[in-house]
């Protein structure tokens, strides 16, 4: 009985969340659209589903509770769909919202559209492997979070300072760096600001990670552990 009310609930979330894509995009999607049609699709598919799930959740269509990690009911009652979920929902509409949304167009775009050009299937594998690597980290029990959308848009940042290192950033009309340092910065604001720090944590260890298998191992080493998968290619060609 409760799985039978385990894939009702699937459907529904899925029914919704399908519908508001739809609506955006349709909303967005129009030839004066220069900027969404710009977007690469990789960052354009993730920002959509995150601004989303954020309406349904603002409409009260959804129930954030609904989509957030809960291992207990990944495994017990088979609520498979929250190893997903989660990543799309990064707040409700708010200015930190806003701001989170913007470091994806931002930051994401900037890497999909840099380092990564013409390199979509290895763009998509980044996001692969740090959702996965969040997942693992969420099931350590100091590290254990809900919502990790929060902390893939961190890793986003991350890697984006890695990939330029020397890059001028102005964070909020305060203070002007290299953007080497903007992962920690931000950081410190959080600590300011008195915001939770672990989604920022968690980001800036996925992103290291990946930056460290993909560049810095390589470089020492000549050996690449992180190559992207067959399989994607085909997708992406």
């Amino acid at each position: 009985m409760l799985i039978k009310q385990d894939i009702l609930l699937w459907c529904r979330i899925s029914i919704i969340v399908r519908a508001l894509i739809l609506a955006i995009s349709s909303m967005l999607y129009f030839p004066d659209s220069i900027f969404y049609n710009s977007l690469p699709p990789i960052c354009k598919a993730y920002g959509t589903l995150c601004l989303a799930v954020t309406t349904a959740c603002q409409l009260r269509l959804l129930n954030p509770n609904y989509l957030g990690l809960d291992y207990e009911l990944v495994f017990l009652r088979l609520q498979v769909w929250r190893l997903f979920t989660n990543f799309f929902f990064i707040g409700f509409f708010s200015i930190n919202f806003g701001i989170r949304l913007l470091m994806i167009v931002r930051y994401g775009v900037n890497l999909e559209k840099g380092p990564f050009d013409r390199r979509t299937a290895d763009f998509l594998w980044m996001m692969i492997f740090g959702a996965l690597s969040l997942l693992v980290l969420s099931a350590i029990p100091i590290f254990q979070t809900g919502y990790l959308g929060i902390s893939l848009v961190f890793m986003l940042i991350y890697v984006w300072s890695r990939e330029f290192p020397n890059a001028q950033i102005n964070i909020y009309g305060l203070v002007t760096l290299k953007a080497f340092y903007l992962p920690w910065a931000m950081l410190a604001l959080d600590v300011v600001f008195g915001s939770p720090l672990m989604s920022d944590l968690l980001g800036i260890i996925a992103g290291h990670l990946y930056y460290f298998l993909t560049v810095l191992h390589p470089l020492s080493t000549g050996k690449n552990l992180l190559k992207t998968p067959k399989w994607v290619y085909p997708y992406f060609a």
